[in-house]
């Protein structure tokens, strides 16, 4: 295929909501490898119309900023921590560091993490890279457990970089990949055949973020729920309930902690201490609302051991969009809900309603989804006679969109409008999933007579009807029929070892 023929390609795949953004470089350490790279990146932005500018400015989305392989920066020299004072704007631009690896460091580094990794128990001697907080093995360790020696090597190289974002650039005389890393643990693949194809490929993702707004603006709206009610209902036991059954089924992944991997002062400044490992909800029908878990970015918040301080109510979402409408509860602490309780509630705009009949005990119309499930999971494979699988629009798989925002949104609402067992109330399969590239699993379930929330999603788990699985797609993905007519998880992913 000509490379004509292939920037064609990238571009179809493309979102269609991208818009033109302020791009500026604010230069770290160097390699000539380095110097090349940015220089044409840059030029690959000026192509597809977006601003370079010479200085950062108010009008900036993206800074560039550069940093060295296994070289930590100090926290006072990284544009995350200084850009807004420093260069007196009105706002903090995402930033991005490219980092340069060697073929051979970048290997023996991932070598090295995969064999620390083998250990059991493991020996924290064999975390200890430069840079590093003293409690910072704990999180290699449990990150490279969920998904590997890469998952391992990304938030070594960010806790170095000082930066949340960044483009692994791997090569020597010139660049063999890059791998695109975030806050959720994303590290997609660009492979370096064609320079522009690569180039072009990188800005796609890079605008892709750029070009999403964040849903965390909640709302607090009517008059709050009575301590009397809300001890009355059954639906905040039941949502603690299936906090500690998921739980015990390893659902949930450890918070990560900023500071347990590196020591930076006012990180709350730049970036959440800790972000959180997901959400869950479920609709009450008394209040008409969800119930969902709080976010775990303003405190620490155990989702397998959850309390109703760890709860909040849903009655909607904002008329623009930016966030939940919140009734807040007496007697609870009334924490923000979690980003992703706007996608919870969102999707039902696409979804039919149901009407509860005599079997349990009111006649109150519902949203044909009972409970939602968010996760940094994989689903390995499915039965389809019991599960649905629906996709993405084609682009998500391509240029993974972040979480925490209306992109995400956006893509799992069209997802779930599409699904036949949801549009049908009597379509015979009860849980619906879709996967989120790089970020992770949404499961649904329908209300089944006799069952509590949730209780459908973790007997499927232990069933075999749903396989969750560690490891998340990081890319284009789909299910393929095997010999006994399940359907299992095929990806067309680089090993991490073909770009060294």
């Amino acid at each position: 295929m000509s490379a004509d023929s292939q920037r064609t390609i990238a571009a179809n795949r493309a979102h269609s909501w991208l818009r033109k953004i302020g791009v500026a470089l604010v230069p770290g350490p160097m390699t000539p490898l380095l110097q090349r790279a940015s220089h044409d990146l840059l030029r690959q932005f000026e192509r597809l119309g977006h601003e370079v500018q010479l200085r950062p400015n108010d009008g900036s989305d993206v800074l560039l900023t550069t940093a060295l392989f296994e070289e930590p920066i100090e926290w006072r020299e990284a544009p995350l921590f200084t850009a807004r004072r420093r260069f007196r704007l009105d706002h903090l631009p995402t930033v991005y560091t490219l980092v340069h690896a060697s073929s051979s460091a970048f290997q023996r580094v991932l070598d090295r993490l995969e064999v620390a990794l083998s250990r059991e128990p493991p020996d924290p001697a064999d975390f200890a890279f430069p840079g590093l907080a003293p409690r910072a093995y704990h999180v290699l360790v449990e990150q490279g457990r969920r998904g590997g020696a890469i998952l391992a090597l990304e938030r070594l190289v960010q806790a170095q970089a000082k930066s949340l974002r960044v483009v692994l650039v791997v090569g020597d005389e010139r660049p063999l990949a890059s791998y695109h890393f975030d806050l959720a643990g994303a590290y997609p693949c660009t492979q370096a055949d064609d320079p522009q194809v690569f180039y072009e490929d990188i800005v796609l993702r890079i605008v892709t973020a750029a070009s999403t707004t964040e849903v965390n603006r909640h709302q607090v709206v009517g008059e709050p729920v009575s301590g009397t009610l809300w001890q009355r209902l059954s639906t905040p036991a039941a949502v603690r309930l299936a906090g500690r059954e998921l739980g015990r089924r390893s659902f949930f992944t450890e918070m990560v902690r900023i500071t347990d991997l590196v020591t930076v002062p006012a990180v709350g400044e730049a970036v959440a201490e800790q972000y959180s490992e997901g959400c869950f909800a479920t609709w009450d029908p008394e209040l008409e609302a969800l119930v969902a878990t709080v976010t775990g970015s303003a405190r620490p918040v155990d989702k397998g051991n959850i309390t109703d301080d760890e709860l909040a109510v849903i009655v909607g979402v904002r008329s623009d969009g930016q966030g939940a409408l919140v009734r807040h509860v007496e007697g609870i602490r009334n924490d923000p809900p979690s980003s992703e309780s706007v996608e919870m509630i969102d999707m039902d705009r696409a979804l039919p309603a149901i009407t509860l009949g005599a079997v349990w005990d009111t006649e109150v119309e519902v949203p044909v989804v009972r409970s939602k499930l968010h996760g940094h999971r994989g689903v390995a494979s499915y039965d389809p006679r019991h599960v649905e699988h629906v996709p993405l629009d084609p682009p998500y798989y391509h240029y993974l969109v972040s979480c925490a925002t209306e992109a995400q949104v956006r893509a799992i609402r069209g997802a779930f409008a599409r699904s036949e067992a949801l549009q049908d109330p009597d379509d015979p399969r009860q849980v619906v999933f879709t996967v989120l590239p790089g970020h992770g699993v949404v499961i649904v379930e329908k209300w089944v007579p006799g069952t509590v929330p949730f209780q459908v999603i973790w007997e499927f788990m232990d069933a075999g009807y749903l396989e969750i699985d560690n490891l998340i797609p990081q890319g284009p993905m789909c299910y393929v029929p095997d010999a006994s007519g399940r359907l299992v998880l095929r990806t067309a992913e680089p090993s991490p070892h073909e770009s060294g």
